[in-house]
């Protein structure tokens, strides 16, 4: 038995280490790219394990999506926190189309854009060093989410013109990297579409990677290229809360790789990851035909990022202690 246990830490190791074997002999390739290919090809197998799981919950939320539409209209902010924290953006997207149709509330679509995780936890998750934020991220997030929902719906009393609908067959949204979800899925569907996610997502890694990389061999440390990004200026949770806005899952997976690099703040990130409301967003963009309501819902995301942004960045009120200084 115990030898069996040995080799099975010596076949972990060795696949662990494989990408650095394979890479590193190759002479001509200039030492930033190699790390960022060691890297990244690193992370696929965790990637792949994560998007399959996301797969059998998008599929699962999918079939009961008229349960889910009931209860975001009777409980609001509440219900849509909880379920827009699980690590996928088709609930944003499901969200985003019931509010244009004003079935819901605004102050329910904002917390649902503020606890939606994207594409930062599966990242996350695959960094060992980074993995125990990931917790606390989601309930910071739920919480945050929750508390501006309500105070958004008490608070902001602008009404929102009611939209000019149109007869359209039901649509079931878009998965997380965009493929159409059917209600009676192959069962080939549940690995392909994972795979692609992965090598979706290992593109976005490696392309950050690189880039990263090279600027980093170009600025001397880590310390020198964090001093380029604003780090520690209040200004950098501002500004990262504005790329947040940018209805890509690239620009969640760009925000945690510069966090991983020790190049924007924790509260930072927390700022973006709040703005971030994936393809939710592009949605209200396109199909709210209110740009006065659509600015107040994206101005609020930005105010709110922000602030407990630099709440998190400069540790007012010593919360990083709940976080183990993150």
């Amino acid at each position: 038995m115990h030898g069996i246990f040995e080799y099975i830490m010596h076949a972990g190791e060795y696949l662990l280490n494989l990408p650095e074997n394979l890479i590193e002999p190759i002479e001509f390739l200039p030492d930033f790219l190699k790390d960022a290919l060691i890297d990244s090809i690193g992370l696929v197998p965790f990637l792949f394990i994560i998007f399959v799981l996301i797969e059998i919950i998008e599929r699962y939320y999918t079939k009961k999506r008229h349960l889910f539409v009931f209860w975001i209209k009777k409980i609001g902010p509440l219900f849509g926190s909880l379920f827009a924290s699980l690590p996928q953006c088709g609930f944003s997207v499901i969200a985003s189309t019931v509010y244009t149709r004003r079935l819901l509330t605004r102050g329910t679509l904002v917390a649902v854009y503020l606890a939606t995780s994207d594409e930062a936890i599966p990242v996350l998750i695959t960094y060992p060093q980074k993995a125990h934020i990931v917790l606390p991220i989601i309930l910071i997030k739920i919480l945050i989410a929750i508390i501006v929902g309500y105070i958004v719906d008490l608070l902001i009393t602008y009404t929102a013109k009611e939209p000019v609908l149109e007869e359209q067959k039901e649509e079931i949204p878009d998965g997380c990297c965009h493929h159409h979800i059917v209600k009676d899925a192959r069962k080939r569907d549940f690995w392909i579409h994972p795979l692609k996610h992965t090598l979706n997502i290992f593109i976005f890694i490696f392309l950050i990677s690189v880039v990263l990389a090279f600027v980093l061999s170009r600025a001397g440390s880590e310390e020198i290229m964090a001093k380029y990004c604003l780090m520690n200026s209040p200004l950098q949770p501002f500004l990262v809360s504005l790329v947040g806005l940018i209805p890509n899952c690239a620009i969640s997976v760009m925000l945690t790789m510069l966090y991983v690099k020790n190049t924007i703040s924790f509260g930072s990130l927390l700022a973006g990851l709040c703005t971030s409301g994936g393809l939710g967003i592009l949605v209200l963009l396109k199909r709210n035909g209110d740009k006065k309501d659509t600015f107040i819902i994206l101005g609020t995301l930005v105010i709110v990022g922000t602030l407990f942004g630099l709440i998190f960045q400069y540790n007012l009120f010593n919360i990083n202690t709940l976080l183990g200084n993150p």
